[in-house]
Parts: structure tokens; C-alpha cells; sequence
């Protein structure tokens, strides 16, 4: 029996706007992810995943199946993001000496934002996923995609490769130079990666939220029901610098995405 995103596919080749719609549907959010983790904040993300869905359906009728669609749809984002800078996260972006200076900066013994434990939960959560996540654009483009694709994503260097399209040497070479990279910032800096360092995590919320780097009235990251920090805490079997990372859960594309492609594309 064929799959269904071949089934759809094919069916969008012929014409069909509503296979064309529901194959959106079904990699809208694996876009919007890897966007999230190559530019960090959510308006770039958002920005980059209509580029990208728009670059899919223009050039759907390139697909030759020669390898899964996902891996197509990886390739033809990857080939986005790896040149695109989205605006808020080219400001942002440092080198690790910059970043490590950051976090030292404005630690605090008490929260004067608020003493409500629940609120003070999310925003010790926010704060996990915004520093990890954009400890990530301390790294050059093709080196960040790499660590995303193996170490967040886990494709081993054969897939990363044929998705990069680049030789599974060259993409272990940067990987082990990105992986490297990380792992000493995080071994060295975050207490939650090796448990000798203080975790910073509660004591940057106030320092965070004067510098206007998260906002507690529109959390990006933090969930209500589902905090990464705890479940790091209990990994065991992956090195923390990495559980870091997948500890934390993909988060649904906005709902408007769709409509505006749709409506861009005249497919109604």
C-alpha cells in the first residue's frame, strides 16, 4: 500500500488543491521546527517556514522520488535556511566568547518579577529553552544545521549528508566541530549539562526580561504542562548536552501559516 504523503503527493502533482493542501498540513510543523532552530525566534521562524512552503509547491514537480519526500522537503529548506538570516536573530546572533558574557550578566538571589510559583515555573522554563536555543547561533549556519539535523533530529551522517548534499565525511567533520563547540560552552557554563556549575536559569529571569530578550506575556517557548528542565534531570543515557536539546518538545506551526499560503498561492 503507498503512504499517504506519496499518495498525496502525487495526487498534488495532478492538480489536486486539496492533496496540495493537506501535504501543507503534514510538513507545515517540521518546517516551522527546524526554522525555530536555525533562527530561534518565532517571527523569523514563522517568516522562513512561508518561504520555504512556497519554494515546496513551486517546485513540487521536481520531485522525482528518488529518496523520501521528507528528505526532499529537508533538503529544500535546509537550502533556505543555510543562506537565510532572519532579521531578529541576525541581531542577535554572537560569538561564544560574547554569549558566555551574557550569561554571566545580571544574576539575581531573588525574583522581583513575581512570587506566583506557577508563573515562576514557566519563566524558568523560557529561559532554559531561549538560552540553549540561542547558544545554537554561536555557530556558523552549516555547522548549526548539521548539530540540528544529528544531534537534535537524530539523522546519522548518511541521511544528514544526502540532505545537505554533502559527503558523509565532510558532514561528520563539521558535526565534531560543532558538537565540540557546544559541549564546552554547556560543560562550562550551564548547570544543568554538568551539575559542578550553579544553575543560572532562575536567577536571569528579572535580567532577562528588562533586556527585553523574553517576554513573560508571550512565552515562546514554555508549555503549561511539560517543563524540559525536570526532564533533563532524568536522562541518563545521553550526554546532557545533547538531552538539552531533544528534551525539548516541537511546537505546533501558527495557524496562520496556512491560511496565508493558501491565500498566496490562489489555491482557494
Amino acid at each position: 500500500m503507498k503512504d499517504k504523503l506519496k499518495i498525496l503527493v502525487e495526487n498534488a502533482k495532478q492538480g489536486d488543491k486539496k492533496s496540495l493542501e493537506l501535504l501543507l498540513i503534514e510538513i507545515k510543523d517540521l518546517i516551522y521546527n527546524l526554522s525555530l532552530k536555525m533562527l530561534l525566534f518565532p517571527e523569523d521562524a514563522k517568516d522562513a517556514t512561508q518561504e520555504i512552503l512556497i519554494k515546496v509547491v513551486t517546485h513540487l514537480s521536481t520531485f522525482k522520488y528518488e529518496s523520501k519526500f521528507k528528505t526532499w522537503v529537508y533538503r529544500v529548506a535546509t537550502n533556505f535556511l543555510k543562506t537565510h538570516k532572519g532579521k531578529k536573530a541576525m541581531e542577535f546572533a554572537m560569538p561564544f566568547s560574547d554569549y558566555a558574557d551574557l550569561i554571566d550578566l545580571g544574576q539575581s538571589e531573588t525574583i522581583r518579577y513575581t512570587n506566583n510559583e506557577g508563573e515562576l515555573t514557566l519563566l524558568e522554563e523560557e529561559v532554559k529553552v531561549s538560552c540553549t536555543q540561542g547558544l545554537l547561533l554561536c555557530l556558523n549556519e552549516a555547522d548549526r544545521m548539521v548539530y540540528i539535523l544529528s544531534e537534535i533530529l537524530d539523522y546519522n551522517s548518511i541521511e544528514g549528508s544526502e540532505i545537505l548534499e554533502i559527503t558523509p565525511e565532510n558532514f561528520r567533520k563539521k558535526l565534531s566541530r560543532a558538537r565540540t563547540k557546544i559541549r564546552n560552552f554547556l560543560t562550562n557554563k550551564c548547570g544543568l549539562a554538568n551539575p559542578e556549575n550553579p544553575c543560572r536559569c532562575n536567577k536571569k529571569i528579572d535580567f532577562l526580561i528588562a533586556e527585553k530578550i523574553i517576554d513573560p506575556k508571550n512565552l515562546r517557548f514554555a508549555q503549561l504542562t511539560y517543563r524540559s528542565i525536570d526532564m533533563v534531570k532524568k536522562i541518563k543515557h545521553l550526554e546532557k548536552s545533547v538531552a538539552l536539546y531533544r528534551s525539548t518538545p516541537d511546537l505546533p506551526a501558527p495557524t496562520t501559516i496556512l491560511n496565508e499560503i493558501v491565500s498566496t498561492l490562489n489555491y482557494r
